[in-house]
């Protein structure tokens, strides 16, 4: 059975699974006795970040991270919408407007980082505007397969109002169809909250996918993800090249899955 197949028939992970995304906590403190480590990862040019967060989360979930890019010669941004309590309407012009802002502000294009739900909008926004767009990076976004594998959906349709599958506006359909820029998605085979089979990226030439080990909630300060995301922004601007496994990453990357 293909990877494809297994995204549309996955299950959300199980209770054990969940369970464990109390381990979030201890990589954050990982992550933070990592620093002098992960200081030595590629260093930016000062381009914009934009950093999207997920679900009923806010930019105060995303200082970690965006301290670190910040640290890394990277202008790191919050997306200034407060929580994320999904789609409503108007959202596709007031992401459109903070990410013409940046660009307008530095004369750079953005790069867009999204954690689970925040990774499928900095996707979906890409391709309304993928012209201001450097790269886009995803951090366990439920992009593909059953949108029901998850132990969010029912979340996500208290807060939005709307049905996790409902596809009546524009911004939400071609999920699974990545942008038409560089796209890296992040993703952990023991994510407690998404099935990682629905956050796997389609191999084209200009996207990946990396593995990492990692809960879903930490996944914005695990050192792995962390480094990685370093590793993908540090690259020039049109000179993007997939993730090299070489050397001491073959330890700490597994070969990722592939979506045919």
């Amino acid at each position: 059975m293909s990877l494809a197949l297994d995204a549309e028939n996955a299950q959300p992970p199980s209770r054990l699974l969940l369970l464990m995304e109390g381990r979030a906590l201890h990589e954050l403190a990982a992550f933070a006795a990592s620093l002098p480590l992960l200081r030595l990862a590629p260093r930016g040019d000062g381009h914009p970040v934009l950093v999207l967060p997920g679900l009923v989360a806010s930019d105060i979930s995303t200082r970690p991270l965006r301290g670190f890019l910040k640290d890394h010669a990277y202008a790191a941004h919050g997306w200034k919408l407060g929580r994320n309590h999904g789609y409503f309407p108007g959202l596709e012009r007031r992401m459109v407007d903070r990410i013409r802002d940046l660009r307008g502000r530095y004369g750079r294009k953005v790069s867009l980082i999204g954690w689970s739900l925040g990774g499928i909008f900095a996707r979906q926004v890409a391709k309304l505007v993928p012209d201001d767009i450097r790269t886009v990076i995803t951090l366990g976004s439920p992009f593909s397969g059953n949108p029901r594998a998850s132990h969010a959906w029912r979340l996500y349709e208290l807060t939005s109002g709307y049905r996790v599958d409902d596809q009546s506006n524009a911004f939400a359909r071609t999920l699974a169809e990545p942008p038409p820029v560089p796209t890296t998605a992040i993703y952990s085979r023991s994510d407690g909250i998404c099935a990682w089979e629905c956050c796997v990226e389609k191999r084209t030439d200009k996207s990946e996918s990396i593995e990492v080990h990692s809960s879903h909630c930490g996944l914005g300060h695990n050192p792995a993800a962390v480094y990685a995301i370093a590793d993908r922004l540090a690259q020039r601007e049109g000179e993007w090249k997939p993730f090299g496994r070489g050397g001491w990453r073959a330890f700490v990357y597994p070969e990722p899955a592939q979506v045919s």
